[in-house]
């Protein structure tokens, strides 16, 4: 616990997690309808609140996913108490609980001149993009809880850089979603998850070998939320993804600075379709 005079840094409960996920909402970011629920998993240890004279004013989600890889995100001081230097402590308590490890995070892009001074240097840009997309089958698509769980979490972590099996067992199981998996040979080929929000649907994450399988998988994750805003998030630095967005006549309405304390993790950043969540990677 960080103290001092009337404010303090501790770590969150479920409850307060939720209240963290309401406040995102507020600030416009359209949190899914679980994910408090599912970031819990990712490590209940790294949700930091900061709590002024007994009211939590400040939130920070700071994940350490494995010894080597953390992320930063949930980043909120409520609004009537900034400028007080709230935000700074909280960060600061977050960046010392993720230690040495490489940082990743998603910021607005008006803010990279103050993360670099935390260390942190730009890797690329994800942008959002939104629009409603005329959703299909697909024959080689099947629920992902059809599929072996240890060849999913391996193809998970080939597109993510750590391990996180708590967090994906349950990110591919909460109500008001729908996970499908392509499955080409007898190996994964790609996994996507679609999830309903506060408003329309998330597409997230959307991991796939090629163009041809996001796609299959994208209109067969939207099939399942017909009539519904998609939003699905995409990595700019894959070409193949900004194409796929925009060939279903998606916008881009929002963008994030992809940024981390050490190099860019060695993923294959070409099989990201959709990132899961600006929150946690």
């Amino acid at each position: 616990m960080d103290q001092g005079e009337d404010f303090i840094v501790r770590t969150m409960s479920a409850g307060e997690v939720a209240m963290s996920v309401e406040w995102a909402a507020t600030e416009g970011w359209n949190p899914g309808r679980h994910d408090a629920s599912c970031f819990m998993e990712a490590g209940p240890a790294g949700f930091f609140v900061g709590v002024w004279r007994g009211e939590p004013v400040a939130c920070l989600a700071a994940v350490a996913y494995d010894e080597r890889f953390g992320f930063i995100g949930l980043y909120i001081v409520k609004p009537g108490f900034r400028g007080k230097g709230f935000g700074m402590r909280i960060w600061q308590h977050g960046m010392r609980y993720l230690g040495d490890r490489n940082v990743g995070l998603d910021g607005v892009v008006a803010q990279q001149t103050n993360y670099r001074k935390s260390g942190f240097r730009l890797a690329h840009r994800n942008v959002r993009y939104q629009g409603r997309v005329h959703g299909i089958g697909c024959a080689q698509v099947a629920a992902a809880a059809d599929v072996p769980f240890e060849q999913l979490l391996a193809y998970d972590r080939g597109c993510f850089p750590a391990a996180r099996e708590r967090f994906v067992s349950v990110w591919i199981a909460q109500p008001d979603a729908v996970a499908l998996a392509t499955v080409d040979a007898g190996r994964v080929a790609g996994y996507g998850v679609v999830r309903r929000c506060k408003a329309g649907c998330k597409i997230g994450p959307l991991f796939a070998d090629d163009a041809d399988v996001a796609t299959g998988l994208f209109r067969a994750l939207a099939a399942s939320m017909p009539g519904e805003v998609i939003v699905l998030d995409v990595p700019e630095t894959n070409p193949a993804a900004v194409a796929l967005a925009e060939r279903h006549g998606m916008t881009s309405v929002f963008e994030t600075a992809r940024m981390y304390t050490k190099d860019a993790p060695a993923i294959a950043i070409d099989r990201v379709f959709g990132v899961t969540s600006f929150e946690l990677g």
